[in-house]
């Protein structure tokens, strides 16, 4: 049996503060102790030097303590094009991302990428992410084999394409979801892996690919449905095109019985009521990327729309690396600040840190497992710094209630402000 503990201030959420009232929505302890026993969070109470004693305390000042950061939508092998210059989202796959692409047919890259990627989303503080791969299945086996290595949990699957691609990217008929069963049954509930089905979107998919990939996922109960929804106004006119019968994108998806819990579709930007309509009925889960529907200039995402209480919509926050700018959730916390801004909405700090802990393990169906800090839960859990540059430093002192630090955090706040991620309670990066 293995016991540690962590002190310091310690935040985490009990509640939506988009449906509820904000101050009611969180709990936070100035001076909290939390217990951790074999990966899992034995207790989290004030601190008292007799429920300390014995144990071995890391003491966190001038921080605070949360959840991971969950990441509800990325790509691990697109690492290698973050930041490449200047097309919209047609043009992004065509010139940059295939081509990255087809170099993870080689076990090797696929490791090495797999390594340097998760490094960096735990330096930012991030402990979930729902994972794009490649077509090849070594893609996968790469990354799996990565993450467990490691022991965080992740959500992770074999791009599905059988057209409109490069020929050394399209799927066979039938050894797509051949390859992708058999991942699923060795990775999916091994450790702390979990798998998703994962079609990139629809018009890279025939019909047939479709139906298939959505009876696989149904054929698997806890399994995961992930893919891209209506992010680019020239992608939806060229599936309105391919699926000339369907009433809208989300439609292409229903019919081929791919809209549910456990389903996540990224960027879901040029929505309607009716499709935000369905995500609630449905209980499939939006992922919010601003910082790559900014970079693309695809546009603003509808996030009050989405989080209506009448009829509630599950939304994670996402890098979307690369065509994402930032592993960070801080920087992808500031720029959905700004995108909501933008449609006339305000994103307050208690909502985005909801977002980026709970309201993401609620959007991967994971919310009794992750992104909350109580007993029982597993450990995965940041440190952030509010002195973390002279600036931060500076600010804060100026920020006197547990939002404005939020705030400051959020919008000046990056990748330095991590001081330590904790994985299953290990520590599994030290800023310094």
């Amino acid at each position: 049996m293995s016991l540690s503990a962590i002190r310091g201030a310690a935040l985490t959420f009990t509640q939506d503060p988009f449906f509820n009232k904000p101050e009611e929505s969180y709990s936070f302890i100035e001076d909290a102790l939390i217990v951790i026993q074999d990966g899992l969070i034995k207790s989290v109470a004030p601190y008292a030097a007799e429920a300390a004693e014995g144990l071995a305390v890391e003491r966190h000042e001038d921080a605070i303590i949360c959840p991971g950061f969950i990441d509800c939508h990325t790509h691990y092998p697109q690492i290698r094009i973050i930041g490449a210059f200047g097309e919209q989202l047609l043009e992004w796959l065509n010139t940059y991302t295939f081509a990255a692409e087809q170099a993870f047919a080689d076990p090797d890259q696929a490791r090495m990428t797999a390594r340097v990627f998760l490094a960096e989303l735990l330096r930012c503080g991030a402990t979930t992410a729902a994972v794009y791969c490649t077509v090849h299945p070594q893609s996968v086996e790469a990354f799996f084999e990565a993450s467990a290595e490691v022991g965080a949990r992740m959500i992770a699957g074999k791009v599905l394409m059988d057209r409109n691609a490069p020929a050394s990217l399209l799927d066979a008929a039938g050894r797509d979801i051949e390859e992708s069963r058999r991942l699923l049954e060795k990775w999916h509930g091994h450790g702390r892996q979990l798998y998703a089905v994962t079609p990139r979107f629809a018009p890279s998919s025939t019909p047939r690919q479709l139906e298939a990939a959505a009876r696989l996922w149904r054929e698997y109960p806890g399994s995961y449905l992930q893919t891209h929804l209506s992010e680019n106004v020239a992608e939806l006119a060229w599936v309105r095109e391919l699926f000339p019968e369907r009433g809208s994108y989300l439609d292409v998806y229903n019919h081929y019985g791919l809209v549910g819990p456990r389903s996540i579709f990224g960027h879901c930007i040029h929505l309607e009521e009716d499709d935000f309509a369905r995500f609630s009925r449905d209980g499939a889960a939006m992922a919010h990327c601003p910082t790559s529907n900014l970079f693309l200039g695809s546009g603003f995402f509808k996030l009050l729309e989405a989080k209506k209480k009448w009829r509630p919509v599950k939304v994670g926050l996402a890098s979307d690396i690369g065509a994402g700018t930032s592993f960070s959730m801080l920087q992808t916390l500031n720029e959905a600040y700004k995108a909501a801004r933008m449609t006339g909405a305000r994103l307050t700090a208690l909502e985005g840190f909801y977002l980026a802990t709970r309201g993401g393990a609620e959007a991967l169906d994971l919310a009794d497992k992750i992104g909350s800090l109580a007993p029982g839960f597993e450990a995965d859990l940041i440190v952030l710094d509010l002195k973390a540059t002279p600036l931060m430093e500076f600010r804060m002192q100026y920020a006197g209630t547990l939002a404005e630090k939020l705030f400051v955090l959020m919008t000046i706040g990056d990748d330095r402000a991590v001081r330590a991620t904790y994985v299953a309670g290990r520590k599994a990066h030290w800023r310094g």
